[in-house]
């Protein structure tokens, strides 16, 4: 007779196997290693699909926790994170997690007011924003986010006569985004 098992029971046996990895950037360590040119990652930009393996995935996020850690992110700090549905904002929450830090998502359609809140309460001391729009809803409520330090944004457009004083671009390609 064939007992059926519950995904609880599953997740019970495997919790302490050596088949277990509990958190995000070990299992993308761990994919990368495996699946390493297999695609991990596709998004479609301007009506063409865009397609990373999880080696390039990897370095992805390598490249943003360095750059993250450049800028003091520490242990337990928080990072905002707001816009779109984007891979590299994901990455972003990968590159948070393996710092010891915590990802704090937002919605990209909250207006500023609703975002102070949520912004207010978890201290953020950093944010990762898609594009212009994200930022200006920061700024606007900025002067009721006494934690937070630094504005990384995805998309340089329309960024170009911000003052580059706390605000950073990501898209370096290969290198730390600092």
């Amino acid at each position: 007779f064939f007992k059926q098992k519950t995904a609880y029971e599953i997740h019970e046996r495997l919790v302490g196997s050596e088949m277990c990895i509990r958190d995000r950037p070990k299992l993308l360590l761990d994919h990368a290693k495996r699946r390493g040119d297999r695609p991990a990652n596709r998004h479609k930009n301007f009506g063409i699909w865009q397609s990373w393996t999880w080696s390039e995935v990897s370095k992805e996020v390598r490249n943003l926790a360095c750059g993250l850690a450049k800028l003091g992110f520490k242990r337990g700090d928080k990072l905002a994170v707001i816009g779109d549905n984007r891979p590299r904002l994901y990455w972003s929450m990968v590159a948070t997690q393996a710092l010891g830090g915590i990802p704090v998502p937002l919605y990209q359609d909250s207006v500023a007011e609703e975002m102070v809140y949520v912004l207010e309460n978890s201290d953020a001391k950093f944010a990762i924003v898609q594009n212009q729009e994200q930022t200006d809803k920061l700024l606007e409520i900025k002067d009721r986010l006494p934690h937070l330090e630094y504005i990384c944004y995805e998309e340089p457009r329309g960024m170009r006569d911000y003052t580059p004083v706390s605000y950073t671009h990501l898209t370096l390609p290969t290198t730390p985004y600092v």
